[in-house]
């Protein structure tokens, strides 16, 4: 069962200094933005369904700590990774913003994991003009919503590739331009990796053999060093 919190105890100012939709606000400006927009802290357990796939989105969501997945499940009942949510990952983000306001998929608490939401129709309501930074966050706004499509356009880049090669490299690569490095660890085990790129298990344990045979990687676990 999630828990809501009072927006008075912030704890993760730092992680949404650090998202582009507070970006150039002070400290002090983001916490009286939070309590003017009447934004609150969720709590939500391992496996808990933070959004369920076709449910109305109001509220845009910022992760603030642990992991979190949004999935896919098709008529089968088989389960694809879509994205993988880390502490600054919006959610809902696109969503809120468009008119049907449908998801069309579910986002999940791969751990125990906190967030922020903030009710959509504050940030278009004439009457919290008032709020500090106001015209800064709705352009900072625009900027997370293409924040976001641009992730989306990487994970969309993965799954059209033609081979399992070519598709774990753009993921690989992807993970370690994030972390700035070319040696990293990913957040995925095995199995949500083969989700991930859209893959069987068997064979992209198969494929990673290979590519540290042939000297493009080497990895041990979810550690993995691109060579």
């Amino acid at each position: 069962m999630h828990r809501q919190h009072s927006i008075t105890m912030i704890e993760h100012i730092e992680i949404l200094k650090q998202t582009s939709l507070f970006y150039g606000i002070k400290m002090e400006e983001i916490e009286k933005i939070l309590k003017c927009m009447y934004a609150r802290f969720v709590e939500f357990e391992k496996d808990e369904m933070i959004i369920c796939e076709g449910s109305e989105i109001n509220d845009i969501g910022i992760l603030l700590s642990g992991y979190g997945r949004s999935i896919k499940q098709d008529e089968s009942g088989k389960t694809s990774i879509i994205t993988l949510l880390k502490p600054g990952s919006f959610i809902g983000i696109l969503l809120a913003a468009s008119k049907n306001r449908k998801s069309p998929v579910s986002v999940q608490a791969q751990e125990h994991l906190s967030v922020l939401f903030i009710p959509i129709e504050n940030f278009i309501s004439g009457y919290i003009n008032d709020c500090p930074k106001y015209n800064v966050l709705l352009r900072n706004y625009i900027d997370a919503i293409a924040e976001k499509a641009m992730i989306l356009h990487d994970r969309n880049d993965c799954l059209i590739k033609s081979s399992v090669r070519e598709k774990v490299l753009s993921y690989l690569k992807r993970v370690a331009k994030e972390e700035g490095s070319n040696t990293f660890t990913t957040p995925f085990d095995r199995n949500d990796m083969a989700e991930y790129v859209n893959v069987e298990r068997s064979a992209l344990s198969r494929e990673l053999s290979r590519m540290k045979k042939d000297g493009i990687i080497d990895y041990y676990k979810n550690s993995f060093k691109l060579l």
